[in-house]
């Protein structure tokens, strides 16, 4: 099973972990940052290394801005059970443990592939226990994607699911409470989280939808004093995550 990877950031972080048959192809030319990403591949000592013209790298990439550097990553099994990797929800609940603490994350229709890249960003740097997007009207992880989040999208795990609001359902029946981000909530400062979690992010344009607001446990809003009427999801994603974990220790 094998990814094309694009962007600086991501293919160092990918480098670290990437196992044999994966290919790293670099455009012809002299670069300091190529130069440091070949040097990395040379040091994980399993990654092929090929000089390309741009042309094959433009394919490669499928047409994605990868400034002369495009990482062909092999995912084996045992890879993908390391790195972040698509699992069910039921799955994620059945392998906690009894007093274990968990972050989740629920994005309702966030359909900006910059926005999406940027959470994982943010749901890595927070130790978010698990991300759940709906497998309709939602972006999906895709070199953009990783590129985006500095590679951080191969460490999240991530859940795609039919339904969403089932699965919230689900997770409220096994100790989760539901706290969902929307104008006119709790403030964020007044907000107590407890030891499982589930933080659910609506779309860019409209918010969380109304049925999926109607399971929240409780709605919170990010105190603001600017001119316009709300944070980019992704900014306010990362000051929520932050706050949980905050609480959480």
């Amino acid at each position: 099973m094998g990814e094309k990877i694009v962007g600086f950031h991501a293919i160092e972080e990918s480098l670290k972990g990437a196992q044999r048959g994966s290919v790293l192809y670099l455009e012809r030319g002299v670069g300091a940052r190529l130069q440091r990403i070949e040097y990395l591949a040379q040091a994980n000592g399993k990654v092929i290394i090929r000089k390309a013209p741009k042309a094959d790298l433009d394919r490669l990439s499928g047409g994605a801005d990868h400034r002369g550097a495009v990482l062909d990553l092999v995912v084996g099994e045992r890879a993908a059970q390391a790195k972040g990797t698509k699992v069910d929800v039921k799955t994620f609940v059945d392998r906690l443990g009894d007093d274990e603490p968990a972050l989740v994350l629920v994005l309702d229709e966030v359909t900006d592939v910059q926005n999406l890249g940027a959470i994982l960003r943010s749901a890595d740097q927070f130790s978010v226990s698990l991300v759940i997007l709906p497998e309709r009207r939602s972006a999906q992880i895709n070199p953009t994607v990783v590129k985006v989040s500095s590679g951080a999208a191969h460490y999240v795990p991530t859940a795609r699911v039919v339904n969403l609001n089932r699965e919230l359902e689900y997770l409220k029946r096994a100790g989760f409470w539901v706290y969902g981000a929307a104008l006119g909530g709790q403030s964020l400062h007044e907000t107590t989280f407890p030891k499982r979690t589930v933080v659910v992010m609506g779309s860019e344009g409209k918010g969380i939808s109304q049925m999926t607001e109607q399971l929240c446990d409780h709605l919170v809003t990010i105190p603001t004093s600017g001119h316009i009427d709300s944070l980019n999801v992704s900014v306010a994603t990362g000051i929520m995550l932050y706050e949980v974990r905050r609480q959480q220790g």
